[in-house]
């Protein structure tokens, strides 16, 4: 989430059970515990701003339940992905998310297209919610970091992309930007400043449709829907 849109790591958490150690080295049986599932969520300061997605593929699992009870006491939203759509949690929780898999290759092992598909969904989940808040432009990642050479030439692509420069231009504007790919398409694109170009993102609550009073949409259909020997 930090490196594709730009987020603050805080934004987005993930807790799993038997904490950070356990995604490298299995820790059999701390998914069974109640208890610690609402410890986890206790430290966490969850409120009513929060969205809270419990993963369980058999819909089960006691350590999901339980952090899942907590975040509901401290009045956040809860949504339940799982592969079972009999749960009783329905009743429990605002949204049930239940991709029907079917019974899996090898019996009982959830970890395989019931894990592949919850994967999917969350993968949906957070490219949804990013888009709501701003960090795309078309279907670009607008709010890239350019830690690695990758992002940067990725950042480059964009800039080029909206603006219409070459990349050579587009690197340029970049480092004039501070690599802040939103600030460079609007400082081109309203011919301003960085720090005018700033502004502009800030009073737009950081969009970039709203910054520059353009829709990049309609141009972007167009250049699908060219010939390859057009495009």
């Amino acid at each position: 989430m930090p490196p594709t849109f730009g987020t603050p790591p805080s934004l987005v958490q993930a807790i799993m059970a038997g904490g950070q150690d356990a995604v490298f080295k299995a820790r059999e049986g701390v998914e069974d515990n109640f208890e610690e599932g609402a410890r986890s969520m206790a430290r966490m300061r969850v409120n009513r701003r929060d969205v809270i997605i419990g993963v369980s593929a058999s819909g089960f699992t006691q350590f999901v339940r339980g952090a899942l009870t907590g975040g509901r006491k401290k009045g956040a939203r809860i949504i339940f992905v799982t592969c079972w759509p009999g749960t009783e949690l329905q009743n429990y929780v605002d949204l049930i998310i239940a991709p029907a898999v079917g019974a899996e290759v090898i019996a009982g092992s959830t970890r395989l297209k019931a894990g592949t598909a919850t994967k999917m969904v969350l993968n949906m989940l957070t490219t949804i919610a990013m888009i709501r808040v701003g960090k795309t432009y078309g279907n670009l990642m607008v709010d890239v970091q350019t830690g690695s050479e990758k992002l940067r030439d990725r950042a480059r692509r964009i800039v080029a992309i909206v603006t219409g420069v070459d990349q050579d231009e587009a690197g340029e504007l970049l480092k004039r930007a501070k690599w802040n790919v939103k600030a460079a398409i609007v400082m081109k694109k309203r011919n301003v400043t960085l720090p005018q170009a700033l502004r502009r993102l800030k009073s737009a609550d950081d969009s970039i449709r709203h910054a520059i009073g353009e829709d990049l949409e309609p141009r972007l259909r167009k250049l699908l829907a060219a010939p390859d020997d057009q495009v």
